[in-house]
């Protein structure tokens, strides 16, 4: 049960004074849905505004408050902006400046010949001082209802500042004061406030210290609750498996296995002699063949009497991995078989008897494998393919699917700096294959501008014609999912018109099942150039397609630039990858696009995703947002991460655990931060 005192924080932001079904639409769109969420919807900056008596030049470029009276209005007809002329005390001139189809508003809001307060950042505009679209058009006896420092939030439409000033004020009314849990040396050095006053400073002018303390107790409740996950986890019963090596001696290998791979076998079979489940995270650039490392450890299973199961995050992904491990396997006995959510009827139904019965040794398929009616005989290793499209809560639920606990080996191709493994993975142990196999082809990246758009056709129409196939992905539109898929359907229409039914074109928004039609064509080399928006970032194995062309490069993050690029590269030919960049580039935009062409090693590439956005969105994914983090960005997560994992030790082992005085604390930390998968693991402690 959540504790008592934090039912205000949990309340619904409908229940505020002034919230309608108006309002409840915007507050939606922005997450605002609790009390707690408006308390940690943060200022983007602070507006700072100066109270003058007259106007003057001096002036321009600052946000002013001053007192002026309507003298005429002015307008060029009906697409040209209305014009308010008015003067100050002393007779200066000012134009203020409303664009916008209906005239008659700034008119009503100005009456001529009735002084006005009016707040507004003062420009020049030709001979004369302007103030367009003032903020605040107010009676004189309000002049003080205007602050001079005032906090501008994130906004939606239909939800203005002063509205979203006055809920999170309502908010803050009912924020409780909760006990401490940071640890006093901690809180002391820091010079940290308690929560209630951080959380208050976070909505007032002096909110920078404030934001480091509110930062540190999100990653603090999360580096806990990661702990009590590995505590029970090792408190579990699992299965100890020693397999005999007879099925693993009998593979056939394309290549010589790398040390890397060596190594990270090496560390799972160690997990999976022991007791205690394995919860393990395997890191592998893409084509650092993870796949196989994967087998050894389903295979294991198999020797030793056991199952394994496979899961991917996609039908086709799953088909994928299902073809190239049969042919691994082929000739040795070993039952493989697939099970997503298509397969009906009969086949279904075989499939789920050689479960029951033992028959099958290993399972792969979509998230259908671990629904309530798939039973096993005896599971004993569970591998999830890109780990990322997984929660917590998704890893734990896997784990409760035997009676005894199954050995977990989770993979991501998405390299991911160590900071961040920690704040996203802290339950699991982290083995790394950091070298790609022998004749895996490095892929030459060039940067191109858009402006050169015919001849980069002109290429791929030479591509096409020596039997290559592209890919060519369409820029990410940070506004709107549809503003993507416009841009992918524009660039699959012009280029049909020079290269016909030769191209396809994938988005987020089709079904499954017509996703995977389109693929399907694509891998049977049906069609030449594949369109897309990002939806084919991960794990799509086409050998033949050795062209990655991504328009408006500049608009990605590294790592997906690095992801996207690994699309390609995947046969023997020769592969390449074009970044199609804008005009006008930013510093941070220069910087990631040289290193994409100086280098192809992916965790280099995710720690320079880190330094370069810092702050900003990481891995191009949302990825940052995995953890759930309000206020802590990922270069605060990357300071704050050491000394909260050390806290959160400090606390299990010395402080009395959950039961002292900071530790019953720090379980309000828990549900207030909704770690639900850290919490369930309390009620038994």
């Amino acid at each position: 049960m959540r504790p008592e005192i934090l039912n205000p924080l949990f309340g619904e932001t409908q229940s505020l004074k002034g919230v309608g079904k108006a309002l409840a639409k915007p507050l939606e769109k922005l997450r605002l849905m609790r009390i707690k969420d408006l308390l940690y919807h943060q200022p983007s900056y602070w507006m700072q505004r100066k109270r003058v008596k007259e106007l003057d030049e001096i002036d321009v470029g600052e946000t002013i408050i001053v007192q002026v009276t309507p003298v005429d209005y002015r307008s060029g007809g009906p697409r040209s902006p209305l014009r308010v002329n008015a003067t100050d005390d002393a007779g200066n001139y000012i134009s203020l400046t409303f664009f916008g189809r209906n005239p008659g508003w700034p008119k009503k809001l100005l009456p001529l010949g009735e002084p006005k307060i009016i707040s507004g950042k003062l420009e020049r505009y030709g001979d004369e001082l302007q103030i367009v679209h003032p903020d605040q058009i107010l009676e004189p006896e309000q002049v003080d209802s205007i602050a001079l420092l005032e906090p501008i939030y994130p906004l939606s439409d239909g939800l203005g500042n002063v509205r979203m000033r006055q809920l999170t004020a309502q908010a803050l009314a009912l924020a409780p004061e909760l006990p401490e849990w940071v640890e006093p040396s901690q809180l002391a050095a820091k010079k940290w406030k308690s929560w209630k006053d951080s959380i208050t400073a976070l909505h007032s002018a002096e909110g920078e210290g404030a934001n480091d303390r509110l930062a540190y107790d999100e990653v603090f409740a999360n580096q806990l609750a990661f702990m009590l996950v590995r505590a029970s986890n090792r408190s579990k019963k699992g299965i100890s498996i020693e397999g005999d090596g007879r099925l693993r001696d009998q593979l056939k290998l394309p290549f010589e296995l790398t040390n890397a791979q060596k190594r990270c076998i090496g560390e799972i079979e160690g997990d999976l002699a022991q007791t205690a489940p394995m919860l393990r995270l395997l890191q592998g650039d893409v084509g650092s063949g993870k796949t196989l490392v994967a087998l050894m450890a389903l295979l294991s299973a198999v020797e030793a009497g056991y199952q394994g199961a496979f899961l991917a995050p996609t039908e086709i992904l799953a088909r994928q991995h299902y073809e190239g491990l049969q042919k691994l396997l082929n000739g040795l006995p070993v039952n493989l078989a697939i099970l997503t959510g298509r397969d009906k009827g009969k086949i279904r139904e075989a499939t789920l008897m050689g479960l029951m019965d033992g028959s099958i040794d290993i399972l792969i398929g979509t998230h259908a494998i671990f629904q309530e009616q798939v039973r096993y005989k005896n599971l004993a290793v569970a591998v999830i393919d890109e780990q990322h499209k997984f929660g917590v809560s998704q890893r734990l639920m896997l784990t409760q699917k035997a009676e005894r606990t199954p050995h977990l080996l989770a993979m991501t191709a998405t390299p991911i700096p160590r900071t961040l493994t920690l704040s996203q993975y802290g339950e699991m142990d982290v083995s790394r294959i950091d070298e790609l196999p022998p004749g895996r082809q490095t892929i030459d990246t060039s940067v191109v501008s858009g402006a050169r758009m015919a001849d980069i056709v002109d290429g791929l129409a030479r591509h096409i014609a020596a039997g290559g196939q592209a890919y060519w992905v369409c820029p990410l539109v940070e506004e709107s999912e549809k503003s993507d898929l416009a841009a992918a359907e524009e660039r699959a229409a012009s280029l049909q018109t020079r290269f016909g039914d030769q191209v396809g074109l994938v988005h987020g928004r089709m079904k499954g099942p017509e996703k995977d039609l389109v693929m399907g064509r694509f891998q049977r080399d049906e069609i030449k150039i594949l369109v897309a928006t990002t939806v084919i970032e991960v794990g799509v194995d086409v050998p033949n397609a050795s062209l990655m062309i991504i328009e408006a490069a500049d608009r990605f993050g590294l790592a997906q630039l690095h992801q996207l690029r690994g699309r390609v590269g995947r046969g023997s030919v020769k592969s390449n990858c074009l970044l199609i960049r804008g005009d006008t580039l930013s510093e941070t935009a220069r910087a990631r696009l040289s290193l994409m062409r100086e280098t192809n090693d992916g965790f280099r590439i995710a720690e320079e995703d880190l330094r370069l956005r810092g702050a900003g969105e990481l891995l191009g994914t949302r990825q940052s947002g995995d953890a759930g983090f309000r206020v802590a960005t990922p270069a605060q997560v990357n300071e704050l991460i050491g000394p909260a994992t050390d806290d959160a030790r400090l606390l299990l082992d010395r402080d009395g655990g959950l039961d002292s005085e900071r530790g019953q604390a720090a379980r309000i930390a828990l549900y207030l931060f909704e770690r639900d998968w850290g919490v369930s693991l309390l009620r038994s402690g």
